[in-house]
Formats: structure tokens, sequence, C-alpha cells
């Protein structure tokens, strides 16, 4: 049954008028007159005076993202969500809303200021020797501005953008209200679930909003990387963060997509390349905790040795995790896929449900193969490791195969380092440098070393139960000699049961069978005035005595 749809409020209903007219400036009324419910009316279309003078027309993606601009920062960071969907949406739109920009102009500087004096509960001086008034960066979230605190220390602080909250629920509550319309009344709306891509939406902006979330999440970076030169991530100053204010260390470098300044400082773009790709696959496979926003906006390079360049990242909002089997099923699909072994690649699929158990293997494997067989034609340095995951999930939707987020989150932030990779590289080989996390991690969870590992991970808690171990063994074995003597008992019991069950059975089968012989003797009785049976009454009074003495002894045996 179809959830009904709410009325609109006025300010709902205002906000969709605007929507529908940023829809008609960039040509995408088609949009609207393409679903089922106003269909009827499509005629009007070519009756608006703004399609009778239109000669030249935009792709659809690029429409759709120039919409997307206009209808501002919440739109914005749908459209920026919804193109790591690939699995859902064409390539030529998804490649056009991985172009969306988050510039957002600056909210007024005393806002800030007072957001961050209500927040801290002392005057902005009192925390900070100096604060910029003019911020470095502005977002759909928040903004950012350079500061020094009292001891000399350069930082950022990051603030929430004031009545963000309200913006943002407002613009939820009329996206499902477009996507209930959609699942309704669009053929594909069922195919492309709307509800919970916009589902999916709203629980990564809300988490955006809280930044001790966002400062936990570089703590705990920060802690994976400790020492590292590969990853660099700016210090959290704990004292003064809150849920809408955040101050961090601040970091210089060289933003990672200016190639003309990491040219001028003659870095090693084949180490900075491969660089990046070890950096993602320790984060999934040894710390199981990674970096979702990897986007060249937050990175940047540290250029002081420049054959040995370190990343530095920022912007902590979206992580993403993988559970144990996930991590496992991955890296074995992984595996398998570059090894061609299609039919494990199948298996694996079935064993961690990611489609429905009753998915015939067979099958399963003749379409993966056709897929994937065309991309190992090309050498294996061009094959995008990104594009495989992606044709995977893309194969596995036809057997039924439920969106996993996390798997969602973990394709975006791949294709993002891919690509980062090869603008850097070219001839970065993506298989081997990953080849050796990938048959590393497979050898700690099955080999030699994942027994070391658990003994280690368990021998701690066994030291400390080790004093127990004796009266535990004696409590096992009192609870076994108990166990024992129970289960003798029912025994006994059962076979007491089982032998006054047979003769039941043979008491019932004496009197069923003296009864018989009783019945017909009564029969044979009463014939016995005829004169030509006269014979009749010594067979019938026979008959009836061993009746009587059969039923006698059925009922009198014990």
């Amino acid at each position: 049954m179809s959830r009904a749809i709410p009325l609109l409020t006025p300010a709902q209903l205002w906000r969709l008028l605007t929507i529908n007219r940023v829809l008609i400036r960039h040509g995408l009324d088609e949009v609207v007159f393409a679903l089922h419910l106003f269909r009827p009316l499509r005629f009007l279309m070519y009756l608006a005076p703004w399609n009778w003078f239109r000669r030249h027309r935009a792709g659809r993606g690029e429409r759709i993202r120039k919409t997307l601009e206009d209808l501002g920062p919440i739109f914005i960071k749908f459209g920026q969500m919804l193109s790591t969907r690939r699995d859902l949406l064409p390539d030529d739109i998804a490649n056009e809303l991985a172009r969306l920009q988050d510039r957002v102009p600056p909210f007024p500087v005393s806002e800030a200021r007072a957001i961050i004096e209500r927040s801290l509960e002392q005057p902005i001086d009192a925390v900070f020797a100096r604060f910029d008034d003019t911020p470095i960066a502005s977002a759909s979230i928040a903004q950012v501005h350079g500061a020094r605190l009292h001891d000399g220390r350069e930082v950022v602080v990051k603030v929430v953008r004031p009545q963000i909250q309200r913006v943002i629920r407002r613009d939820l509550q009329l996206m499902y209200i477009l996507a209930q319309l959609a699942e309704r009344y669009w053929p594909e709306g069922r195919r492309l679930r709307p509800i919970e891509v916009v589902q999916e939406y709203e629980k990564t902006i809300i988490d955006e909003l809280d930044l001790v979330r966002e400062a936990a999440n570089a703590a705990q970076l920060k802690r994976n990387f400790e020492g590292s030169r590969e990853l660099y991530i700016p210090e959290v100053d704990w004292d003064h963060t809150r849920r809408d204010v955040m101050v961090m260390e601040r970091i210089s470098g060289i933003p990672v997509a200016d190639m003309a300044a990491l040219r001028a400082r003659n870095v090693d773009f084949k180490r900075l390349s491969e660089r990046g790709v070890e950096i993602f696959f320790t984060q999934v496979f040894r710390h199981n905790f990674f970096h979702a926003d990897m986007h060249p906006g937050n990175i940047f390079v540290n250029a002081e040795h420049p054959e040995d360049p370190t990343y530095l990242a920022v912007d902590f909002g979206i992580v993403g995790t993988l559970s144990p089997s996930d991590q496992r099923y991955l890296a074995e699909n992984f595996y398998a896929f570059f090894n061609r072994d299609y039919r494990r690649v199948a298996e694996l699929h079935v064993e961690s449900g990611w489609v429905p158990a009753d998915t015939r293997v067979d099958e399963f494997e003749s379409a993966i193969r056709s897929v994937c067989e065309p991309i190992f034609q090309r050498p294996l340095k061009d094959i995008s490791f990104g594009h495989v995951l992606l044709r995977l999930f893309q194969t596995a939707r036809r057997f039924h195969m439920q969106v996993q987020p996390q798997l969602v989150l973990l394709q975006k932030t791949l294709l993002n380092i891919e690509g980062l990779g090869r603008q850097l590289y070219p001839e970065l080989d993506l298989w081997k440098t990953a080849k050796p996390f990938i048959e590393r991690w497979m050898d700690e969870q099955v080999g030699l070393r994942a027994m070391i590992r658990g003994a280690r991970k368990h021998l701690p808690r066994i030291l400390e139960r080790l004093p127990e171990m004796p009266e535990l063994l004696h409590e096992a074995l009192a609870v076994q000699s108990r166990t024992g003597h129970w289960q003798q008992a029912e025994l006994l019991r059962l076979e007491a049961m089982r032998e006054e069950i047979r003769r039941a059975n043979r008491r019932t089968t004496l009197v069923l069978v003296g009864g018989a012989l009783f019945i017909s003797a009564a029969v044979l009785a009463s014939f016995a005035s005829l004169p030509s049976m006269l014979g009749i009454t010594w067979v019938s009074w026979a008959l009836g005595t061993a009746g009587v003495v059969l039923m006698t002894t059925g009922l009198l045996r014990p």
C-alpha cells in the first residue's frame, strides 16, 4: 500500500513553485510532464512561450546540474550524494552531478561571532588573540575562519550556518514529497527507490551538522596515522569544540588539484599517486575507518620533501566503516576478480547475503563474466578498480542485490582516489599498488598471522581468568556428573515407559480378540433354535467361553 502524500504548507508550496520556475528556466519542464500524473497535459509544454524560441538545449545532465546549483546548498549536496549512486543513474547524469561545487556565499561575520560566543559561553576575544573576519571557505553547512589562540597556535574555526537546521528540514520534507510522487507516478520510480535515496541523504546531512562528531572522526583518523609519512590529520582543540563550532590546527599545503604548483616544487607524482592508493587501502583493510569525502577540495600536499610528499586532509564529516564480513568478502572479491574467478565472485555475493540465497550461482557467474571479460582485454594498469566495483554492483542489481550504504561510500571514495591518482600519474598501475594490501589482509585473516593475532588478542583475557581455572574446571566436572546422573535416570524412566506401553498393547490385544470371539459366539447362538443347526450350540458355547477367558485375562493382567 502506498503511503499518503501529505498536504503542502504555504512555505512548501512556495518552495515548490520556485523549484518549478528553476526547472522551466533550465529546460527541465519535460521532467514534470514526463510524470504519469501530468502526461495528459504534455501538450502544454509545447504551447509554453519559453519553449518557442529555444534553439540550443544542453544535455540533460548539464541542465540537471545547473538546476541544482540554482536551487541552493541543500540541493547541491543532494546532487553530490546522488552522483555516487552510479548504480541508479545513467553515466551522463552521474558525471555532471560529480562536477557540482559546494560554493555558497558566506554569511555575515557578525552572525559567526555570535554563534561562537554563544556556544563557547565567553567573548570571542577571550578565546582568540586574533579572529579573521573574512572566511577562508564557505560551504552549504558551515564556513571556516582563520584565528590565533592566545598561546600562539594558528587554528581554523568552523561554524555551522545559522538556521541551517530549519532550512534543511524544510527542503527534506519537500524532497520526501517529490520522492513519493515520483515513486507513485514515474515508471522508473519503484526501481530507483527515490524515498530510500532521500532517507540516505537525510542521515548523511544531519550527521554533518554535528561538529563534535566530525571532530571525533578527525581524532580517530589522526590516531590511526600517528607517526605516518603518508597522511597528516590536523589536531582538534577539544576545549573549544562544540556541536556548532569546531577549532582545529591550521595546516598549510598545496591543493592537490594545483598541478602547476606541484610541478614547480618538483613533486614526485608517481610516489604521490601511489601513496594516495596506499592510504585508501590502509584505511579500508587495516584500520577499517576511512575518510569518505576525499575529493580534491579536501586534500592538500606537503611538498617540503618533494621526493617523499605527504598528504594533508580536512573535512571529516563523512567517514565509512565495514563489518569484518564485508571486509573479507570485499578483499576476496577483488582478488577473485583479478584472477578472473567469476564463480568465486558469484559465490561470495550469495554467502555475504548481498544477493538472495536462492540466486542461481551459475546464472550470476555468467552475467558477471559477460560484463567483466571485455574489461580484462585491456592492460591491467588501465583497468579502473572503481568501475569494476560499479559494474559488479550494477550486475548484482539485476539479481535483486539490496543497496549496501557502506559499499556505496566505499565506491565513492575509491572513485575519488583512483581519479585523483590517475590525474597525478596517468601510468598508475592500481592493481600493482593494491595487490600487496589485499594479499596481506587475506593472509592475516586465514593464515598463520591470523592464528597468532587471535592468540595475542585473547591472551590477556585468558591470563586474567587463569586463577579461576581450577574452580571453573571443578564446576564443569560437577555439572557434567550431575548431567550424567540425570541423563541415566531419564533413560531408565523412558525404558519403563516403553515396557508399560508394550504391556498395555498386549492387554488391549487380548481384550479385542476375546471380545471378537464372544460376539461371534453370540451370533452363532442366535441360530441354535434351527433343527438343522443343533451342533452350533456347542461351538458357540466354546467360542463364548474362550472369549470370556481372553477378555478376563487381558483386563486382569498386570
